[in-house]
């Protein structure tokens, strides 16, 4: 009978670590290599959380400007590393600019869901360049009162064009390793096709109808249906890249790449060497090196090594596992090793991070 040890939970998703064979033991769907969801994996290991939602009506003309995301995070969702804002428009349209002018103003319609993955301060208003002052009282949540919190922009405007969106922030972690956050751009927005458009444009409203009828579980319906909706945009916008692109997205999509990126996510705890990960995706050692490269931005075995350390973080959580059963679980060879690449990529050893861990998850219940 096989030996098994440290129970990994995954959005209610229950995946076992076989010491034996080296190999986290999934459901089925993910565990097959030729069917590995590696954007998913990497979702649950980064711990996306849902979001907190905001029902927004502005009457033209109106401007709303949120800060930086390191300004509100102790607010909306003191939980998170790092929090993703998004806005979702359900009627009327409206513009998107970085508050720094360092892109473009973007025209956005009805169905149109734009994210904002770095934490740039952003601006959505009724025509491009317009600029205000953040309204930091409406970040605070009002006791007794549910979500999402209604807001109105330019509530005496008469007879001016009126848009309706929805806003929502996705907390997730930062630190060993997550290659999705350093794959996005600062903005992105999908305009998704008609038929995605229905799907989302529903989710949304199911949610704020669910919200109006304060019925139990309404918040944590909303922040089922954001994860989705993150998940849809992310997708259409890894559909929207070039041909020529790179990046992490790019490589999913290349066929040697791509075979590499969901063996290692597959098998994690694996003795993966440069040769033999190359010679699954056949190609030549060096070929096969310069390749994950160009497209994944870091050497293979950086990569490996860097996602075992998001693996080891989350089994540092475990209070029933040390430090070296966490190494040992997540592929090295000696608990030495692993606190050496744990510093080195995170900036403190396991077992104090473990402790601020702890400390943060302690203060925010309290």
């Amino acid at each position: 009978m096989m030996e098994r040890a440290a129970l990994k939970i995954y959005d209610r998703l229950y995946f076992t670590f076989d010491r034996s064979s080296g190999t986290w033991l999934v459901p089925a769907v993910l565990g097959d290599i030729h069917t590995m969801d590696v954007l998913s994996d990497v979702l649950r290991a980064v711990q996306l959380t849902g979001a907190v939602f905001f029902d927004m009506e502005a009457h033209s003309p109106w401007v709303g400007t949120t800060p930086e995301a390191s300004v509100i995070a102790g607010i909306v969702m003191p939980e998170a590393e790092h929090i993703i804002c998004f806005h979702a428009l359900l009627a009327g349209s409206c513009w998107v600019e970085l508050t720094d002018r360092s892109m473009p103003a973007i025209s956005l319609e009805a169905g149109d869901i734009v994210v904002i993955p770095k934490g740039d301060a952003h601006v959505l208003s009724s025509s491009p360049g317009l600029r205000g002052e953040p309204d930091m009282v409406a970040y605070r949540r009002r006791p007794g009162h549910s979500l999402p919190m209604p807001h109105v922009l330019n509530e005496g405007a008469k007879g001016g064009q009126v848009c309706r969106f929805v806003c929502g922030y996705f907390g997730c972690d930062v630190r060993p390793f997550n290659p999705l956050l350093d794959a996005l751009p600062r903005l992105f927005h999908a305009r998704v096709s008609s038929t995605s458009q229905n799907w989302l444009s529903s989710l949304i409203q199911v949610g704020v109808d669910e919200s109006e009828q304060r019925g139990g579980g309404r918040e944590i319906m909303l922040a089922k249906l954001a994860e989705l909706m993150f998940v849809e945009v992310v997708r259409k916008h890894m559909d929207s890249l070039p041909e020529d692109a790179r990046g992490w997205f790019s490589g999913l999509r290349d066929r040697h790449i791509g075979t590499a990126l969901r063996l290692i996510h597959a098998k994690p705890a694996e003795a993966w060497t440069l040769e033999g990960l190359a010679r699954k995706s056949s190609l030549s050692r060096s070929a096969f090196a310069e390749r994950f490269a160009h497209y994944v931005g870091v050497p293979p075995m950086q990569y490996l090594a860097r996602w075992r350390l998001q693996l080891a973080a989350r089994l540092l959580e475990r209070s029933d596992l040390s430090i070296a059963e966490a190494a040992a679980d997540a592929g090295y060879e000696s608990e030495a090793a692993f606190n050496r690449a744990f510093k080195k990529f995170v900036g403190t050893p396991p077992g104090t991070w473990r402790r601020g861990r702890n400390t943060r998850q302690s203060q925010v219940l309290a």
